[in-house]
């Protein structure tokens, strides 16, 4: 096995929820793998033990953590896409930014031909980039 570095997301309680969500929302995904917590597990019967995603051709992993902590999604660490088109970044700008927060609003910026900065609706923090032509 070689070393691997993958996105890992932690939830209390709406993982499932997200992972779908994303993978109907970002083109070119699918979900790996998906088990839940059953009737003796740590976690809240039903809930994500662990999941991976393909997100546009990247892994990520999920899972709904049993205990509630002091603590959770920061833009700090983001999710970045770099998008095919004008189309693609609009329709995921509106999307994602669907119920959450717009930290750069999506514009033209110097270091980007259009480019948005947002946190989604379950606090993941997403940078949506339509680079210059290369």
């Amino acid at each position: 096995m070689k070393t691997t570095v993958t996105p890992f997301l932690m939830f209390t309680g709406r993982a499932e929820e997200a992972l779908r969500w994303y993978v109907s929302v970002l083109p070119g995904s699918s979900i790996e793998s998906l088990t839940h917590h059953g009737a003796d597990g740590m976690g809240e019967e039903g809930k994500v033990l662990q999941a991976v995603a393909v997100l546009a051709g990247q892994r990520v992993r999920f899972f709904d953590s049993a205990p509630v902590h002091d603590f959770g999604f920061t833009p700090a660490i983001s999710l970045f896409v770099d998008c095919a088109d004008d189309a693609e970044i609009d329709r995921l700008a509106a999307a994602l930014g669907e119920g959450g927060q717009a930290l750069m609003p999506l514009g033209a910026y110097g270091f980007s031909r259009k480019y948005a900065w947002l946190n989604d609706r379950f606090g993941v923090s997403w940078q949506l980039n339509l680079p210059f032509a290369s």
